[in-house]
């Protein structure tokens, strides 16, 4: 923490490295999301109520509480700790706090929306649909530049700025 704070993240090569190592792998989980989503819906809100409540044209089933909690219980603990990872090393980018809070409330935010369309959609009303589709856009926008803000600071070098005074 004292690597970050100080700005020395910058300039230590072992932490450079961790630190861009995850957003490798962050950037693998961004992909590899975006495609498990597409495989089994579009951008189409009629594919995303398909694929929670069936279709009987191709066969497919309603999806079973039991898979969507397994689901559930994976994501809460997984895309939060990735969250809090990424808005944490976002606090020390060179940003005005404004940005900073934007930036923390729309990840977690569209992360717990995410979720919660796919429940809303199966249990409450197919219009959900629509937040499904919209809350992956934004959740996948803001992990995009969550990664890339970092990594901007990362190899450029720019100072730490914790306090938010930019």
């Amino acid at each position: 923490m004292r690597f970050v704070v100080t700005g020395e993240w910058t300039r230590n090569r072992l932490l450079k490295t961790i630190v861009l190592c995850f957003l490798i792998y962050t950037a693998l989980l961004w992909a590899s999301n975006a495609a498990l989503y597409f495989s089994k819906m579009s951008l189409n809100p009629d594919s995303v109520v398909s694929y929670y409540l069936g279709d009987p044209a191709t066969f497919r089933q309603p999806r079973p509480l039991l898979a969507l909690l397994e689901v559930l219980h994976f994501h809460s603990f997984a895309m939060g700790i990735l969250l809090l990872t990424l808005t944490h090393l976002m606090l020390f980018v060179p940003l005005s706090l404004k940005i900073k809070a934007w930036g923390i409330a729309l990840s977690f935010g569209s992360g717990l929306a995410n979720e919660a369309a796919g429940w809303g959609v199966r249990f409450v009303h197919p219009g959900f649909a629509w937040a499904k589709v919209f809350s992956f856009l934004l959740l996948e926008t803001t992990i995009l530049c969550l990664m890339l803000l970092v990594a901007r600071a990362l190899l450029f070098n720019t100072p730490s700025d914790y306090n938010g005074d930019t």
